[in-house]
């Protein structure tokens, strides 16, 4: 029997790759990369065509879960988060922001973002860093990677789904998300729903506005649980219009910045 060697490899990177930083799961990073395709102008669509070729937003949303035990890509594994040590008010985490050297989700996307908006830079630079914001920007909407440090965003928060081993990080990752049974192109249709008004509201937030109403979240989540407990219908009742709002979002941001860079 022939052994297909690229599913192999692909199975190996999955199952290798740093649990902290799948965020969303495929599906989640799916939903809001298509949900950012339509909101994109003229001018940026043409940008990132360019860039991307054939590939569409949704689908270069994931490129760089798949990468990231890649060892010549270990470098990118502590840009796809943001982890806190305390709680803080708005003020205080814009605070903190000014004065983050750290690398990690919101230093890289600002380093990116201004990488792109130069007119000489190189080809492959352009692929990395596109790909790279397009993830990252879904990222930092998932509430676990906004999370406490302590517990490795959720990943040591260890509960049950619907009687199985999970994680708080995995529910919200990808739990969630499959068990309303959907393509992503069928929940991306199901919650994109926006007025003008809402959209240019949530297109004038920076993105420090963003990490703060994810971990105003993440503090939700903490709340609402304890170690072992055991989640299932209730849970998903509690939370999904969350998850879609978070998702929404995404894809509202995303296509925001996206059309500021190739403005």
């Amino acid at each position: 029997m022939k052994i297909n060697f690229w599913k192999l490899l692909v199975c190996a990177l999955l199952m290798y790759a740093p649990l902290q930083t799948m965020a969303w799961g495929d599906k989640g990073h799916r939903i809001a990369g298509q949900i950012a395709s339509t909101y994109l102008t003229t001018k940026a669509k043409a940008a990132i065509k360019a860039i991307l070729g054939n590939e569409t937003v949704a689908m270069s949303s994931t490129w760089a879960d798949f990468i990231k035990s890649a060892p010549a890509y270990n470098y990118l594994s502590t840009w796809h988060y943001i982890d806190f040590d305390k709680p803080f008010n708005y003020p205080q985490l814009q605070s903190f922001l000014k004065q983050d050297t750290s690398v990690d989700a919101y230093t890289k996307l600002q380093f990116m973002i201004g990488e792109l908006k130069k007119k000489n830079l190189s080809a492959d630079k352009k692929l990395l860093y596109l790909r790279m914001v397009i993830h990252i920007v879904e990222d930092v909407h998932q509430p676990m990677h906004t999370a406490h440090t302590d517990d490795k965003g959720g990943n040591d928060f260890k509960v049950n789904w619907f009687n199985e081993p999970s994680n708080m990080h995995s529910v919200w990752d990808s739990k969630l998300i499959e068990f309303q049974n959907l393509s992503y192109t069928e929940y991306a249709n199901a919650i994109n729903f926006t007025t003008p008004a809402q959209r240019a509201a949530w297109q004038k937030e920076p993105i420090s506005k963003w990490l703060f109403d994810s971990k105003e979240i993440a503090e939700k989540i903490y709340a609402s649980s304890k170690q072992d407990d055991k989640l299932n219908y209730k849970y998903n009742f509690q939370f999904i219009g969350t998850v879609n709002q978070q998702l929404l979002k995404a894809g509202v941001h995303l296509a925001g910045l996206l059309n500021e860079i190739f403005a």
